[in-house]
C-alpha cells in the first residue's frame, strides 16, 4: 500500500451538501477516505442520498463507511426526510418500567431499516455514556440509563439488533461522557472521576459489550484524575491502547470524535490532532465538514509519515489492519431490499406513538 493511499484510508470525512460538487470530486480523489459521512444538509430523501453516498464513495478506499448518526430522539439526521425515531432514553425507560425488553431490539430493528434505506451501512449508535444528574443539561435524552446495568441492557439488544440487519453499530463516548458538564463541541471536558469509579460504572458497558461492538468512538473529554494529565482521550496512547485495547481488550475498530470539534481544536491544531490521534492508537480520524481541515489533516499525516519512518511503518500498519477490519464488518453486498421509505415512516410513527404510551405517569406529567 502506497503512504498516500495509506493516509486516506485513515479518514471518514463530510460533506457540504446534498450533490457532489465538482471541487469534492476533486479533493476526494485526492484523498480517498476509508468512509463518508452525512448530516441532515446532505439529505433530501432516500433517492437522492444513495445517489449522493453513490458518487462519493466511488472515489473513496474499498469497503468503504457509509456512516450516518442514528441514535433517535434528539441525534436524527433522517428525521426531515423520514419520521423522528424515539430517543434512547425514552424507549429504555418504557423498556424497563413496563418490562418489555424486546423494546431496544424493535428500536435497533427499526434505526438499521432506517439507516438502510437512506444507502447507508454504519450508524454512530449507541450512546454507552451514564445519564448522571450532572451532565443532564448537556446529553439530553441520548443516554439509556444512570447505571452501567440499565445502560449494557439497552445497547446491548441494540447492537445485536444494528448486526443481524447488517448494519455496523458503533459504541460512544469512550471513556464516557456521563461526568462531564461541558459539550465536547464547544470545549474540552474535564471529568475529575478516579480511574475506579470510570472502571466500575461509565467502562462497564465497555467491557461487557467489547465483543459485540463493531466500532467504538473516543471522545474528547480529559480526565485529570488518570494520571494528573488534563490530555483529549482522543489523543492519549494511556486511554485508546493501555485502557480500551489491553485491559479491556477491545478488538474491533476505533473512531474519532469529530477533530473539527473545539474539545480537541481549543487544545492544539488540526494538524496537531491528526497525527497525535493516530499516533496515540486511532483507526479512523473523522472530520464532518470543511475541506480545507480534511486537507490539513491529510496532508499533516502524509508529511509526518514522509519525515518519520517509525510514523510511516505505523501509517501503513495501520491502515491494513483497518481495511481488514472495514472489509469484515461491511455486509458484502449493499441493500436492494430496503423497506419503502413511506412505509417504514410509518412502522417508525407507530413505534413512537407505542413509546409515548408506555412512558412512566411521572415522565408523561413532566
Amino acid at each position: 500500500m502506497e503512504l498516500r493511499q495509506a493516509v486516506g484510508s485513515l479518514m471518514v470525512v463530510g460533506l457540504n451538501g446534498a450533490e457532489l460538487t465538482g471541487l469534492e470530486r476533486a479533493w476526494l480523489s485526492v484523498v480517498r477516505p476509508a468512509g463518508i459521512i452525512l448530516f441532515r444538509r446532505n439529505i433530501e430523501n432516500a433517492l437522492q442520498c444513495r445517489a449522493l453516498l453513490d458518487a462519493a464513495t466511488t472515489l473513496a478506499a474499498p469497503a468503504a463507511l457509509r456512516c450516518v448518526d442514528l441514535e433517535g430522539g434528539s441525534v436524527d439526521r433522517l428525521r426531515d426526510a423520514l419520521a423522528p425515531m424515539p430517543s434512547a432514553q425514552a424507549v429504555a425507560r418504557a423498556m424497563r418500567k413496563k418490562n418489555k425488553p424486546n423494546l431496544a431490539t424493535e428500536h435497533g430493528t427499526l434505526v438499521a431499516r432506517a439507516v438502510r434505506s437512506f444507502g447507508f451501512n454504519t450508524t454512530l449508535a449507541p450512546v454507552l455514556d451514564l445519564g448522571l444528574n450532572v451532565s443532564a443539561q448537556v446529553m439530553g435524552s441520548r443516554t439509556a440509563g444512570e447505571t452501567p446495568e440499565e445502560v449494557a441492557e439497552y445497547t446491548g439488544a441494540f447492537v445485536a439488533a444494528l448486526t443481524a440487519a447488517g448494519v455496523v453499530g458503533c459504541g460512544k463516548h469512550f471513556p464516557g461522557l456521563g461526568g462531564g458538564t461541558l459539550d465536547s463541541h464547544l470545549a474540552t471536558p474535564s471529568i475529575e472521576r478516579s480511574f475506579r469509579t470510570l472502571w466500575q460504572q461509565d467502562l462497564a458497558p465497555y467491557r461487557s459489550l467489547r465483543n459485540v461492538l463493531p466500532m467504538v468512538m473516543i471522545s474528547h473529554a480529559a480526565y485529570p484524575l488518570t494520571g494528573g494529565k488534563s490530555t483529549p482521550t482522543s489523543v492519549s496512547r494511556y486511554w485508546i491502547e493501555s485502557v480500551l485495547r489491553k485491559r479491556i481488550g477491545y478488538k474491533g475498530l476505533v473512531f474519532s470524535d469529530d477533530l473539527e470539534m473545539g474539545g480537541i481544536l481549543n487544545a492544539m491544531s488540526m494538524e496537531e490532532a491528526a497525527v497525535e490521534s493516530i499516533r496515540a492508537g486511532m483507526d479512523l480520524i473523522e472530520i464532518c465538514h470543511s475541506p480545507e481541515l480534511i486537507l490539513r489533516a491529510f496532508e499533516a499525516l502524509l508529511h509526518e509519515g514522509e519525515r518519520s519512518r517509525a510514523f510511516r511503518t505505523l501509517l501503513l500498519a495501520r491502515a491494513t489492519h483497518t481495511q481488514r477490519l472495514r472489509s469484515k464488518i461491511i455486509p458484502k453486498s449493499k441493500s436492494k431490499n430496503a423497506q419503502q421509505p413511506e412505509a417504514l415512516a410509518a412502522r417508525i410513527r407507530a413505534f413512537a406513538a407505542k413509546i409515548e404510551a408506555l412512558q412512566p405517569a411521572e415522565d408523561s406529567a413532566a
